[in-house]
């Protein structure tokens, strides 16, 4: 597929178209508290325990301080959440309806589709943060794309065991799996029997991980071999990047799905660990830690496959090693780093969550007793930090007793990352944006954004489509001091099932001194792709790079089938600009260094002139083996005809190649009074005795 890229400022006229919940006192400790979501508070679950290990009560929140990088804070909140063991266990609620589609775990472009509105309202319930007082809301989340079957039948195993010996009345469990989906098996819950079924519902033919070849234990003195190892490696390596962006997400999504309940929850992950490199995308694991620490949800990852020894030489899973690398102290180091590398990351999801990760264990019930422990008693700190910067930076956080003679341990999580404005964010992150907005279901319209499209036979079966998106310069913020001005490009083009057949991205730069006259310009972005006939669609973004502000604008298009038409005509072009050009493409819309420039508002002023262009195929020949096309351009304002351009008459194929006559009018808009205008074009093939009208609508100011 080939694709043309113009990028142009075009002379032509745009289309102008805290509060704070009140502190608690020490009498008020004992009642169940009252959570109230306020965006500025940062919340921080602490956990006090005395030297024997044991929770300690009865601290009020004069005996705290929190400092956030160093600075001292205020409290603003204070509670002590305890759990109680008498609450009804008959208790189900729906808090993670629809994460799977949010989750978007498809990242080979296509979003997958949203729920029905029906589906989504029943599945919604309405629940407060109070309501689930005194509870403990834990998910078990089983990775099945990391695991061998025997991980997962030892994780399951291990899972049922919980539920029928230590879950409790006030546990409200659900279940949920990631392999290449996100799928809840079943949704919050106190019913031991419900999460029974969801677990019964995984085995061990779920895993699906097979692990790569290491090049450590394969390593050869062979440089054949050696090429073999080294391809597979990176080959694996790039699979498990893939699978990496997918469990992250999950994790991200299901902690997001709770930052209403501002109470501790935490998240057990079965996983086999996460093999990264320096490669791997770094904006999905901030992006999963910050999410679980503002949701106030700990991740206590378990490692499924328990103990593990390291083997020299590999061991039953995969082939032994060759040569004389598997003998070297140099070969079982790495075997150990590599050993080590796949549970680096569950560890720092454990540490900067305030969870802990259980490794090179066999007995996954202490990570359950853990879990319990943890949530059983804890107090909840609130503060509004101080530093008000939105820079996306890393906050630390350090809480402690004011007087600690005692010796008391505190627990809780290490910091959390600071809300960021567009300036401060990274390249990575912006793009990422562009891509979530591509995808989203509901998009940004702060940017007027236009896009379009049109068509042009180039053979039977393929047709040249280009592709125009526009943006108003009168939209575009001017920032003082600035000396150029960048606007990011990011599009699709999708057939009828919802899959990708095209794609646009560019970054356009305006040279310094266009601020001062965008206001009386469109900018406008160019594109082009081969496309069969058939129905599609188009979604295209576009992004201020000063202020952040993006639009979006969404189109059909519909590349007829001129095969079955009578009269076989392309799209009628309206431009009210052409410039020079030397680019080789197969866009009609360039022919003889001249581009054509379509104005895809269809809004004219009365100092321009109008350009209509389009093109008639396969027409029939005379007795003289020639074609016989004639036509005029009618223009009606209501249905009164204000004007119509003389007869042109062809009797040439002009591009032998795609059997096109084409024909160009100039129309000079101060023929015109302003207004809403139809222009209706006549064609008329003599040969054949056939018609077309196809009509455009303008307006004239």
């Amino acid at each position: 597929m080939r694709q043309a890229r113009t990028a142009a400022v075009l002379m032509c006229v745009g289309v102008a178209v805290s509060t704070y919940s009140p502190r608690a006192t020490a009498q008020q400790q004992d009642k169940a508290p009252v959570f109230r979501a306020n965006l500025s508070i940062v919340s921080v679950d602490v956990i006090v325990r005395d030297k024997d290990g044991k929770v300690v009560r009865g601290l009020t929140e004069e005996d705290f301080e929190v400092r956030e990088d160093g600075r001292a804070q205020e409290v603003r909140t204070f509670a002590f959440e305890e759990i109680r063991e008498a609450l009804s266990r008959a208790v189900s609620v729906d808090l993670l309806a629809g994460v799977e589609e949010k989750t978007l775990l498809n990242t080979s472009g296509v979003a997958r589709p949203a729920p029905a509105e029906a589906e989504v309202a029943a599945a919604s319930v309405p629940m407060r943060s109070e309501d689930l007082a005194g509870r403990r809301l834990v998910i078990l989340l089983f990775d099945t794309s990391s695991m061998q079957p025997e991980d997962v039948q030892r994780s399951v195993d291990s899972a049922r065991k919980y539920v029928a010996e230590q879950m409790s009345t006030s546990d409200l469990v659900a279940v949920a799996t990631v392999s290449s989906v996100l799928d809840v098996l079943t949704d919050f819950t106190a019913d031991l029997t419900q999460v029974s079924a969801a677990l019964d519902r995984l085995s061990y033919s779920d895993g699906t991980e097979t692990p790569p070849p290491s090049a450590e234990t394969v390593a050869t003195d062979e440089e054949a071999v050696a090429a073999e190892d080294t391809v597979a490696d990176a080959e694996a390596a790039e699979l498990e990047m893939f699978n990496n962006d997918l469990r992250l997400r999950a994790l991200r999504t299901l902690a997001e799905s709770l930052t209403f309940i501002e109470q501790k929850k935490a998240i057990v992950y079965f996983s086999a660990g996460m093999q990264r490199s320096g490669q791997d995308n770094q904006v999905e694991l901030r992006s999963a830690i910050n999410a679980a620490v503002r949701a106030n949800v700990s991740i206590y990852p378990i490692d499924t496959r328990g103990l593990q020894a390291v083997v020299p030489g590999g061991d039953a899973r995969q082939a032994s090693g060759r040569g004389r690398n598997m003998f070297t102290g140099r070969g079982m180091s790495r075997q150990f780093s590599r050993l080590a590398a796949s549970q680096d990351t569950l560890v720092s999801l454990a540490a900067d969550t305030g969870g802990k990760a259980f490794t090179d264990t066999n007995d996954f019930g202490e990570a359950f007793t853990r879990v319990q422990t943890d949530m059983s008693a804890y107090y909840l700190l609130g503060y509004s930090s101080s530093n008000k910067n939105q820079d996306g930076r890393f906050r630390r956080i350090q809480v402690s007793l004011k007087d600690n003679k005692s010796g008391y341990r505190i627990e809780a999580r290490s910091g959390y990352y600071a809300d960021r404005d567009f300036a401060h964010t990274s390249k990575t992150d912006r793009e990422a944006l562009l891509e979530e907005q591509l995808f989203a279901a509901v998009s940004v319209t702060d940017l007027p954004v236009i896009a379009s499209a049109m068509y042009f036979r180039l053979a039977a079966d393929k047709y040249y489509v280009p592709v125009a998106v526009s943006v108003p310069g009168s939209a575009v913020p001017v920032t003082e001091g600035l000396t150029e001005i960048t606007l990011d490009v990011m599009g699709q083009v999708m057939d009828e099932r919802g899959l990708p057949v095209g794609r646009l991205r560019q970054t356009m730069k305006l040279p310094a001194g266009t601020e001062k006259t965008l206001a009386g310009k469109q900018i406008l972005y160019q594109s082009g792709m081969t496309l069969p006939p058939g129905r599609f669609s188009i979604k295209a973004v576009v992004r201020e790079n000063a202020t952040g502000l993006m639009g979006t604008f969404e189109a059909a298009i519909n590349v007829p089938e001129l095969e079955s038409e009578p009269m076989k005509v392309s799209s009628v072009v309206l431009s009210t600009q052409v410039q020079p050009s030397t680019q080789k493409s197969d866009n009609p819309l360039i022919r003889d260094g001249v581009q054509m420039i379509p104005n895809l508002t269809h809004v004219v002023s009365r100092d321009q002139k109008m350009f209509f262009y389009y093109e008639v195929y396969d027409a029939a020949l005379t007795a003289a083996k020639l074609p016989d096309v004639r036509t005029t351009i009618a223009f009606y304002r209501g249905r009164v005809k204000v004007l119509e351009t003389p007869v042109v008459a062809k009797t040439t194929v002009d591009v032998d190649k795609r059997k096109a006559t084409l024909f160009q009018f100039e129309v000079p808009a101060e023929s015109f009074d302003p207004g809403l205008y139809t222009c209706q074009v006549n064609i008329i093939d003599e040969a054949a005795g056939r018609f077309a009208f196809p009509r455009v609508v303008f307006y004239v100011r």
